[in-house]
């Protein structure tokens, strides 16, 4: 079996990256680099694992995500199920602040996008409000050539600034990426586990033989890796997949069945699960959508 790298590595012949994909699905293994990628959902669904948390994410999104944080963008399953029209597009931007950049970063005319980026450093989702902005000037990036580039990647960093304080954090700010290459390939494989068998019955047992580990050395490993018990991460992608259910056009008298096709063997501990993740019922989750959603589109 080859072994996929924790570590990846980004060309480096030129100051900034970028890139456009359409794949089946994203990369579905957990890893991390030395650049901050920004990336632009322009098709998709799914999951987005970050640090020691999760976002769901859809078309439109853009998450920025700091420098050397595990990541993951897991696709829904539906992209697995090998439907040639079932696909991603994706535009991503990298660039590194210590690395060939670190002199423009030092500059004084860049003290603020430095510090921005240094208080938000594991990186944060762009509110919905920003995106359309962001967007355009992630793409003036991606067509540009030459100086050009450079002079694109200023008016996107520079656009930073503007977000203030409405940014969504990817994970806390205590949690440590300092994590070796082995202990990252280790978490890689155990993560994949997980997030391709939350649907089924899977035990501590299960997570902890697929991680060639004894049940008390996984937790312990776990515990300090991710934060979260086993049950814990379990619920929260679980939870994670029910919310994207529920607001998907699922019908209202469904809820058992999302919390059956999530994992949940019982509805009562789902609704329980859901309530202290969320902080609502799954039912007025729903509501909640439905209303934002009707004043949204008499708004627009």
């Amino acid at each position: 079996m080859k072994v996929l790298p924790f570590t990846m590595l980004v060309p480096d012949d030129k100051s900034v990256i970028s890139e456009h994909i359409e794949l089946p699905f994203f990369y579905q293994y957990l890893h991390r680099h030395d650049e901050w990628q920004i990336t632009y959902i322009e098709k998709g669904e799914g999951t987005l694992i970050a640090g020691n948390d999760m976002h769901a994410f859809r078309s439109g999104d853009i998450f920025v995500i700091g420098a050397k944080l595990p990541h993951l963008f897991k696709s829904n399953p539906e992209y697995f199920a090998g439907d040639c029209n079932k696909t991603i597009k994706a535009c991503s931007i990298y660039f590194n602040p210590n690395g060939i950049l670190a002199a423009l970063f030092n500059l004084p005319e860049m003290k603020m996008a430095s510090g921005f980026l240094a208080k938000n450093k594991h990186g944060f989702k762009v509110p919905a409000a920003a995106t359309k902005n962001m967007i355009t000037k992630m793409l003036n990036v991606h067509e540009a050539s030459g100086v050009d580039v450079l002079f694109n990647f200023l008016k996107l960093v520079n656009s930073f600034q503007d977000l203030n304080e409405d940014v969504e954090s990817l994970c806390s700010d205590m949690y440590s990426s300092n994590v070796t290459e082995n202990e990252g390939m280790r978490l890689s494989k155990i993560i994949n586990f997980i997030t391709e068998n939350y649907n089924n019955q899977i035990s501590l047992e299960d997570v902890a033989n697929a991680a060639f580990m004894t049940p008390q050395a996984f937790c312990r490993y776990f515990k300090k890796h991710t934060g979260h018990t086993f049950v814990s991460f379990l619920n929260e992608v679980r939870i994670n997949d029910a919310c994207k259910s529920l607001i998907s056009g699922e019908k209202a008298d469904c809820i058992s069945g999302v919390a059956y096709k999530a994992g949940f063997n019982s509805i009562t501990n789902f609704n329980r699960v859901f309530k202290s993740i969320i902080g609502q019922s799954p039912r007025a989750y729903i509501d909640t959508y439905n209303n934002v959603s009707r004043v949204s589109y008499i708004g627009a």
